[in-house]
């Protein structure tokens, strides 16, 4: 098997009685690296400690991914204006906190005759979040559904805005 030692070097190819020895002088752990190359590759190392920091690395990663959701409101062709309204609501804080919102408006019997009720629903939900997301999907036909799929707008545009706006402001004055 070839070895790598605990200083990180390449020892060689060596037999496994002489890469056990070499670990146990150096009071750590042989282990294979490599078990599909010609010859096999083995490093002396400590295996706890190799272990611990795959983990942590792990866990570093995780904490670093940002896992979007996508929350879903049901709508009917025939839902009035008032419980609509509290739908966007929850739509509106759910895309403030970063989440995607899938709206949908599911159809019984003779509604699927008249689409056109339910796209106005979706343009109007749509409009009324326009502030605060971009339509991801535009608004399309699944089976006995209607849905359109709203993605939040990046917080840092508007805020360059406001302070472009601010320094021509202070521009304004100063001249």
């Amino acid at each position: 098997m070839r070895l790598i030692g605990p200083d990180g070097g390449n020892v060689g190819v060596v037999s496994i009685k002489e890469a056990l020895k070499i670990a146990r002088e150096a009071e750590l752990d042989l282990v294979e690296v490599s078990p599909g190359a010609n010859p096999p590759v083995c490093r002396v190392m400590d295996f706890g400690k190799f272990i611990y920091e795959k983990a942590k690395k792990e866990r570093e990663a995780k904490k670093a991914q940002t896992k979007i959701e996508v929350k879903e409101i049901r709508l009917r062709p025939k839902t009035n204006e008032a419980h609509r309204g509290f739908k966007v609501d929850d739509a509106r804080r759910w895309l403030g906190q970063g989440h995607k919102v899938r709206v949908t408006v599911k159809f019984r019997g003779r509604e699927m005759d008249y689409p056109e009720i339910a796209l106005e629903d979706l343009k109007e939900v749509a409009q009324s979040l326009s502030d605060v997301a971009a339509i991801e999907v535009p608004p399309q036909m699944e089976g006995r559904t209607m849905l359109v799929v709203l993605a939040p707008i990046k917080a840092g545009a508007p805020k360059k805005k406001e302070k472009s706006e601010q320094a021509e402001v202070k521009q304004e004055a100063e001249a």
